[in-house]
């Protein structure tokens, strides 16, 4: 059993008990999350986008996300919300003097201060590095510090001068707290959204049919009076006889009685100008008109016809 020399073994090296919970180092989530990207994992690296949670990514990882989902299904289970890149906003970052990257550390003996971030606050100067509550406006895109926001209370953004509302500031990499309180404010913009675009249809549908129905509607009736002022070559041609003229509106009114009856449906029988071959064809004619006898014979019958 492994106890031979005389070795004894202890309690804990035979008994196995609860298992300890493991610690995440807390300097390398803060790493993984302000120096990283949240979807390819790699370096951040310009231009960089927020979404509307305040998770931060590189742009180019999120059109490449956008246009294949079938990478690896735990990203697109994390990143489900983002539909289109308008639903991230690119961020206007200000540059630490003091950040030197890797230019200084070419032997590898180089000690990395993780305190110093590669971007800082503009109004404050704190350094983005996690340790601070970072926030950007969805207007602008543009990043201060919390603290900033708090001591300097304005309406119009410091760097640009967009104006914006309290539901415009998100927090970068925030609590699960705030990232509780900006998916429920997230839900309320799309919700707004697909409302507004809904009424804007409405209306459009709207004016259409109520353009459609104007050019349908009849205008005024125009009288004989209204086409002889109108232009010459728009003018109705209305044809009055020379008698019509002389005996006045009732013998015009007669002309036109009759003109109008000469126009009635006359049966193609009474007609000279067709051919009694043409006028056979119709049932009108008289070799239509049949008796049972004089009929075909090959055209059958039911009982109850005779």
């Amino acid at each position: 059993m492994g106890c031979d020399g005389g070795t004894i073994p202890k309690r804990h090296e035979l008994v196995k008990g609860p298992r300890k919970v493991e610690k995440i180092d807390k300097n390398a989530e803060l790493v993984a999350q302000w120096y990283y990207c949240a979807l390819s994992q790699e370096e951040l690296r310009r231009p960089i986008v927020a979404c509307e949670l305040g998770r931060l990514y590189n742009k180019d990882a999120v059109i490449e996300f956008l246009l294949d989902k079938s990478s690896d299904k735990s990203l697109v289970q994390a990143a489900s919300y983002i539909r289109s890149i308008k639903n991230v906003t690119e961020l206007n970052l200000a540059d630490n003097p003091a950040w030197k990257g890797d230019k200084g550390n070419t032997k590898g003996d180089k000690y990395d201060d993780i305190q110093c971030a590669r971007f800082i606050c503009p109004v404050v100067g704190l350094e983005m590095n996690g340790r601070h509550r970072f926030c950007f406006l969805r207007n602008c895109g543009c990043v201060f510090s919390e603290r900033a926001l708090k001591e300097i209370k304005t309406e119009v953004c410091h760097r640009c001068g967009v104006p914006f509302q309290d539901d415009d500031v998100i927090i970068l990499n925030g609590s699960k707290d705030d990232v509780e309180v900006l998916k429920k404010r997230m839900e309320e913009r799309r919700l707004k959204s697909k409302g507004g675009k809904k009424s804007k249809k409405c209306k459009a549908a709207e004016s259409v049919s109520q353009q459609d129905t104007t050019e349908d509607s009849p205008g005024p009736v125009k009288t004989a009076k209204d086409y002889m002022n109108t232009n010459s070559g728009e003018r109705k041609q209305i044809v009055f006889t020379k008698s019509a003229e002389a005996n006045g509106s009732s013998s015009a009114s007669g002309k036109i009685s009759k003109a109008s009856a000469g126009t009635t449906k006359r049966s193609i029988v009474d007609s000279e100008e067709k051919s009694e071959a043409y006028k056979s064809i119709f049932t009108s004619h008289s070799s239509a008109k049949r008796s049972k006898e004089e009929s075909s014979n090959w055209v059958t019958h039911t009982a109850y016809y005779f």
